[in-house]
């Protein structure tokens, strides 16, 4: 276990780049299984759930180049974080020809998966061209009740069988041939939609997906898979149309910068930036998270493709036209990514003003904010799904204190916290970050923070 020491009161500047998605990285990745020919992903962030999903790709066969991912997989498996002099670099190799689908009924194969929630976007390609996978209850974060009816009811409609093992704790899943149908999604899940894309590629026959999720994640993966020779329209949309193929070639692709580390950044630049510059954002990728911050007050410039967010002593959360309290709640795209609503929340305390935060999507996700009131924060936990937010308007500062990470996204707001802080704070747990955020001590150390980790 390791922990971050964090000296607050360090005003930061200068420039910061983001890292590539962590979500959409995750699916790019899961679709090299639909080929057996090479397929090159560039901009893959070196992250601890990344790194995890090239290792389990690499135990059922899949080839990675270059050589030097070695040292990736090595530092992520020993649960030590590369310095960023150590970094592999940002393109990589998959070529899944010679898969071992043997390994697939291996426990060690199960218990990988039940750490890691991304390995559940492996079935949808294995299913495809492979005819079988199976599926462990896969890990993740503990932010609530995250159910996976989503992906089986798709699945069921392409035609897939479905055997529970009760004493392995996994389904086996099996279809000699998919074939295309007509489904209405009964929530527009991310994971959801990308696992039955890629198993509709290869189904036999036309695939409508209605309700789908339309995020930029599953457009990135839409486009890959195009490259590769699927045929899918309604890119974007929340209504998708697969025309099967009989299979698929290689391709190159590039992941976009991650919009929750660039969102992320902007409520640290609010807290405790003296200007700072976040550069090559994929502006047109972000959606409604800038207006989301400005919404808070926080002065935001756009620049080309950079965010510069300059100095300011204050920041007045907004009203409604109507003069009612804010309220910010979080909703599937184009609505805001419930990935930053803790970094929000953070913001919101030293705000001017009041501010109300309903967590729609998960019940257990603003529970952190119990630390944030241990710092000194106003805030008002009305329920498992909705807090209130009295800012301070930097009358008061939070206080420095002893806390844990309980999942990533509630992770770096907690850190956000803490460098706006008096005194010095720990943060335990650390490795919860560090599933999402690369090196992020020595990026932020170079902008003037003073984070350790111990």
């Amino acid at each position: 276990m390791a922990a971050f020491s964090i000296e607050g009161g360090h005003l930061l500047s200068g420039d910061i780049t983001p890292q590539g998605a962590k979500n959409e990285a995750l699916q790019v990745i899961c679709a090299t299984l639909l080929t057996s020919e090479a397929v090159t992903i560039s901009n893959i962030p070196n992250i601890r759930d990344v790194n995890n999903l090239i290792q389990l790709l690499r135990d059922i066969g899949v080839k990675i180049s270059p050589s030097e991912a070695r040292k990736r997989l090595t530092h992520s498996l020993s649960g030590e974080v590369p310095s960023p002099s150590e970094g592999l670099g940002e393109a990589l190799t998959f070529q899944a020809d010679q898969l071992n689908l043997d390994y697939l009924q291996s426990n060690e194969f199960v218990q990988k998966c039940a750490q890691l929630r991304g390995s559940v976007m492996m079935i949808g390609p294995l299913l495809a061209r492979m005819g079988k996978a199976v599926i462990a209850k896969p890990g993740g974060d503990k932010i609530g009740r995250r159910r996976l009816d989503t992906h089986f009811l798709g699945f069921e409609r392409l035609g897939a069988h479905f055997n529970p093992v009760p004493e392995r704790g996994v389904y086996e899943i099996s279809s000699s041939k998919l074939k295309g149908s007509y489904m209405l999604l009964d929530e527009a899940s991310v994971t959801g939609t990308a696992n039955i894309i890629m198993a509709a590629v290869l189904a036999r026959g036309t695939t409508t997906i209605y309700n789908a999720a339309c995020e930029p994640y599953v457009q990135q993966l839409c486009h890959l898979l195009n490259r590769m020779g699927a045929h899918i329209s309604g890119i974007a949309s929340n209504l998708l149309t697969i025309e099967g193929v009989d299979s698929l070639h290689g391709a190159t692709h590039t992941i976009l910068p991650d919009m929750i580390e660039v969102g992320s950044f902007i409520g640290m630049a609010a807290m405790v930036g003296n200007g700072i510059r976040i550069k090559d954002v994929s502006l047109h990728n972000l959606g409604i998270i800038p207006n989301t911050f400005r919404r808070m007050g926080i002065k935001i410039k756009e620049e080309g493709d950079d965010l510069y967010i300059p100095a300011a002593r204050h920041y007045e959360i907004q009203s409604f036209i109507d003069g009612t309290i804010m309220t910010l709640a979080d909703a599937p795209w184009p609505g805001l990514t419930p990935d930053l609503l803790s970094v929000l929340i953070v913001v919101a305390t030293q705000a001017r003003g009041s501010v109300l935060f309903h967590q729609k999507m998960f019940e257990s996700r603003l529970f952190f904010v119990d630390r944030l009131i241990d710092m000194g924060a106003q805030i008002i936990l009305c329920d498992p799904h909705r807090a209130v937010v009295v800012g301070h308007d930097r009358n008061r500062q939070l206080r420095g204190s002893r806390m844990s990470s309980p999942d990533i996204r509630a992770g770096i707001a907690l850190l956000i916290a803490a460098m706006s802080a008096q005194g010095t704070s720990l943060i335990s747990n650390i490795e919860q970050i560090d599933r999402g955020y690369e090196n992020i001590e020595h990026r932020l150390n170079a902008l003037g923070a003073k984070i350790e980790r111990i």
